[in-house]
């Protein structure tokens, strides 16, 4: 059976995308590569998926195993390799606050260490990578969807992690791998359900004003009505991937998968203010202040339980361009909608579900 690798399920992208694209090959079946930490939770999620699409039954095998590993934790894999005809590559360590060492090791090795399994594979139709917006660092201006290298500085470990692993696929391709590349702005939760895995980005701001009164205090930083905040919700990023991913045309193309027509900053905070019922105060502080009172003033951060590294992200000044992007999902019906369309669903998840936290899987 023609085989399709797959990393990063069950993660939060990897769990919706994967049934789309087996629905997509009825005659392939799919191999998931999963750490043994969470290979409980990937044979559960794989069952549920059978359950609710019975055409999958039997086409989901779970193998235990680590991109960190130069052979994938897999010993012999020459079966694999002869069956393999198409490699999703999205398992990460998507944390903003990741160290160095843990980033090269997963984002940079582990994408060295798929790649290299992609290039054994003879009957290889496609590589396909999901890599990030924030590839562009802190560039300021416009990111278009060619650019990579543009002599940027990164805000995070995280960004440059990722940013040296798209450099690798980048040689890959020029080297004459078939692969697409394909990078989610800031990724929210489903737009119908509102459901998530974690919380993060605007979720930061969502949970500090739902812990305060009606009349609520934000702290702002820089110019909110010039900043965009460029926020995608998971279904667009699933629904793009599994129609892109199938498109002949789409090969050696990378796609920003982002927002158009982002909101500012100001925007955003407006629309959250009214999801949350909350009358916000405005109190403006200097970036380095912000930062500095989050990491070194006694009882800020455990008051807002937002990380520094985020307040990065109210400030970022790169536009991302999505010409080729939108004219490659013309006619498909698959558009980002706009944030205050689901914005409510969010803020709903987020009090239906206080249980879950920040952290990342890793």
């Amino acid at each position: 059976m023609p085989t399709i690798f797959f990393t990063g399920f069950p993660g939060f992208l990897g769990s919706e995308l994967l049934p789309r694209v087996l629905e997509r090959s009825p005659g392939s079946g799919a191999v998931c590569l999963v750490q043994p930490k969470f290979a409980a939770l990937a044979r559960a999620r794989a069952d549920e998926l059978e359950r609710g699409h019975p055409a999958l039954a039997g086409r989901v095998r779970i193998v235990e195993g680590d991109i960190t590993r130069p052979d994938l934790g897999l010993g012999d894999a020459r079966e694999l390799e002869a069956d393999t005809v198409e490699v999703y590559h999205l398992a990460a360590v998507y944390d903003l606050s990741v160290a160095r060492e843990v980033g090269m090791r997963v984002n940079v090795d582990g994408t060295r260490n798929v790649l290299a399994l992609a290039r054994r594979c003879p009957g290889l139709r496609r590589f396909q990578y999901v890599s990030t917006c924030y590839v562009s660092g802190r560039h300021p201006g416009t990111f278009a969807e060619d650019d990579l290298e543009v002599g940027q500085e990164f805000n995070n470990f995280y960004e440059e992690t990722k940013y040296l692993a798209e450099v690798e696929v980048r040689r890959a391709m020029r080297d004459g791998l078939p692969a697409t590349i394909y990078r989610p702005s800031i990724v929210v939760g489903d737009s119908a359900t509102g459901a998530t895995q974690k919380y993060d980005g605007p979720y930061f701001a969502i949970r500090w004003l739902l812990r305060q009164p009606k009349i609520a205090v934000m702290t702002v930083v820089g110019d909110t009505t010039r900043t965009e905040f460029n926020v995608v919700p998971r279904d667009f990023v699933v629904d793009a991937i599994a129609y892109l991913s199938g498109r002949a045309e789409s090969e050696g193309r990378t796609y920003n998968l982002a927002d158009p027509h982002p909101l500012t900053v100001d925007g955003m905070l407006t629309d959250l203010a009214r999801a949350t019922g909350r009358r916000m105060i405005r109190v403006p502080l200097p970036l380095r202040v912000a930062k500095g009172a989050l990491d070194h003033v006694p009882g800020v951060y455990r008051l807002m339980r937002i990380p520094s590294s985020a307040v990065d992200y109210f400030v970022h000044p790169t536009r991302y361009a999505t010409e080729r992007t939108q004219a490659a999902l013309a006619g498909s019906g698959i558009r980002v909608p706009r944030f205050p369309e689901y914005s409510d669903r969010l803020v709903a998840f987020v009090r239906a579900h206080p249980e879950i936290g920040a952290a990342a899987m890793v």
